[in-house]
């Protein structure tokens, strides 16, 4: 059966990665036909991840290694949206990132001193941290206790991975409220409006000339019509 032709294009097109574009190493069904086809189109196509456990260049690589070559700029993800909520209202502050390399670094380059002593603390950040320890949550717990903020890359439940899923940065939030009975102040991955500003102000169009993919109800779909987008869901990743 031939694919509808669709009766409405859109100026942008905004893609989640993990579930959504690919799994694991590999191109989900008609992914990159899709992608490849609006780009022939002259219809612009971006990359929104609530992911920190890579950079915009490793990203960039990987899709282009899997046949859709694209520039680390038009890829954004929650780890570029933490370093400008930070910047806007705690520029000097020092961290205690729970979250891999990637996102230290990030944070670091940005100027963020990172600390893991409990006294020094200003704000904790947790996020998708596969080296996640006891030693960590003792550091987090200490210092919200003392005063330090408390917020979070994404809060998602799991990450999909090719025959399941990774317990994802959801379930280090609620350690961390659960022992300090300190909730969250704000978490800036999708659906937040800070990650749909952040993807609106680098194409430069109203919200409503935008089409939001992804295979998630609660933070794709949510965070574009939130924002006045279109949405479509994706029956392929969570």
């Amino acid at each position: 059966m031939e694919p509808a032709t669709p009766s409405i294009f859109y100026e942008a097109y905004i893609f989640d990665l993990d579930g959504t574009v690919y799994l694991g190493e590999a191109l989900l069904p008609t992914a990159g036909e899709t992608i490849t086809s609006l780009r022939s189109l002259n219809k612009r196509t971006v990359f929104l991840s609530n992911n920190p456990t890579h950079t915009r260049h490793d990203y960039a690589a990987k899709l282009t290694r899997l046949g859709l070559p694209t520039p680390p700029e038009d890829i954004i993800n929650s780890s570029v949206v933490m370093v400008d909520f930070l910047r806007r209202r705690l520029p000097q502050a020092r961290l205690f990132v729970i979250g891999e390399a990637p996102l230290q670094a990030e944070l670091a380059a940005a100027g963020f001193e990172l600390v893991d002593e409990a006294g020094w603390v200003d704000a904790v950040i947790a996020s998708f941290d596969r080296t996640f320890v006891y030693r960590k949550l003792q550091i987090a717990f200490d210092a919200i206790r003392a005063g330090a903020r408390f917020f979070a890359t994404n809060a998602d439940r799991y990450c999909p991975v090719p025959g399941g899923g990774e317990p994802d940065a959801a379930a280090i939030i609620a350690a961390i409220e659960a022992c300090t009975s300190t909730k969250v102040e704000a978490v800036v991955g999708k659906p937040s409006p800070w990650m749909a500003e952040a993807i609106l102000g680098l194409l430069n169009l109203p919200p409503d000339r935008c089409l939001m993919t992804g295979d998630r109800l609660e933070t794709d779909v949510q965070m574009g019509l939130n924002a006045g987008m279109a949405a479509a869901l994706t029956l392929t990743g969570a």
